[in-house]
């Protein structure tokens, strides 16, 4: 049985200062938050990746973080939002977790902002016709 600490924050055993709770999502607020009102919502059964989310969780899931998102606004006065989810890379508790962050413009937030590259000549082509075949639209 996992013992992460969002299967114990789901299960009662540690406090957080949650948010939202109903029987497939728990969402709290972030102990070290990017911003003041950063949510972590997750599944209160034991999901450790995206990948493994099974496909009834989908809808409530991403459902209460859209609604999540939507409440940033009125509740902080926040212009939008940032919405992530690491999958296995930079996932710092191993329990599926979406992050929805409240954003204002020239809040200074620069730590999400990836390095770019450029695809050579016909590379952009190959990329896509191998996401397609795997994904079986190709």
């Amino acid at each position: 049985m996992p013992t992460d600490v969002f299967c114990q924050i789901s299960s009662g055993e540690v406090a957080a200062a949650e948010v939202w709770r109903d029987e497939q999502v728990v969402a709290f607020l972030d102990h070290r938050p990017v911003f003041k009102g950063h949510v972590l919502i997750c599944p209160t059964s034991h999901v450790e990746t995206l990948l493994e989310l099974p496909d009834p969780l989908v809808g409530p899931l991403f459902g209460v973080a859209r609604t999540i998102a939507g409440a940033m606004g009125p509740a902080f006065g926040a212009e939008g939002t940032f919405v992530a989810v690491n999958n296995v890379i930079s996932q710092s508790v191993p329990h599926l977790h979406v992050h929805v962050v409240p954003r204002s413009k020239g809040d200074g937030l620069r730590g999400f902002f990836w390095p770019r590259t450029r695809y050579a000549e016909g590379e952009e082509a190959r990329y896509a016709e191998r996401l397609r075949q795997v994904l079986g639209t190709g």
